[in-house]
């Protein structure tokens, strides 16, 4: 069982709920989290989950190295909100574990590969708040600093729109990145586009 670790550290006696929580976690990775949420969901459910439970089960998951956090910043406030913060499995391996080999959400698939690229590199991770638009992935590492947009096809001119548009009036030159499945060079107004698998066997990306 992965979360076996979990269960003996922090002497968890509802494993069941355990289990439904990381399962819904999983389900919602790249959604912005919610303990309220997540216990009236197991509510109407007619399961009960305390919103305090919630947030030191999904604690105790990240203290074991299950799910990475990743908090949200104001790109033009410059700080750190507490809200709207977002969980990504620290290996695609548990998601597996969970849903076996369903490539079903294949959005949510590859924003959690490149998040996990970046930590993995050494970069400081955040969701970037843009007024009213969303970053996904805000990167600092010293004094370099990226932003990844990342979706699974860019098909049809609203998404390109919403993906390549997120970085408007961002007030800073450093790189700023489209990732996806697709083959071809979209890239334009200065913003980079590359193909995901590209994108993650580059050497650097600043």
């Amino acid at each position: 069982m992965i979360l076996k670790d979990v269960v003996s550290r922090v002497r968890i006696r509802d494993v069941d709920l355990l289990e439904r929580i990381v399962a819904y976690v999983v389900a919602n990775v790249g959604h912005p989290f919610s303990a309220y949420a997540i216990s009236k969901y197991f509510k109407n459910e007619k399961r009960a989950a305390a919103h305090d439970t919630v947030l030191n089960y999904v604690r105790a998951c990240t203290d074991a190295f299950l799910f990475n956090r990743i908090s949200c910043a104001d790109l033009i406030g410059k700080k750190i909100l507490s809200v709207n913060e977002k969980y990504y499995v620290a290996d695609h391996g548990i998601r597996e574990a969970v849903y076996g080999q369903n490539m079903r959400d294949v959005d949510q698939v590859l924003e959690n590969i490149v998040c996990t690229e970046m930590l993995r590199r050494g970069y400081s991770v955040n969701v970037g708040r843009n007024g009213a638009k969303e970053i996904d992935f805000v990167a600092s590492r010293g004094a370099s600093k990226l932003y990844v947009q990342v979706a699974y096809l860019l098909a049809g001119r609203e998404t390109v729109e919403r993906e390549f548009g997120a970085y408007k009036g961002i007030p800073d030159n450093f790189p700023k990145y489209v990732v996806s499945s697709d083959e071809f060079d979209m890239g334009r107004d200065g913003i980079k586009h590359f193909n995901i698998r590209d994108f993650l066997l580059m050497k650097e990306w600043d």
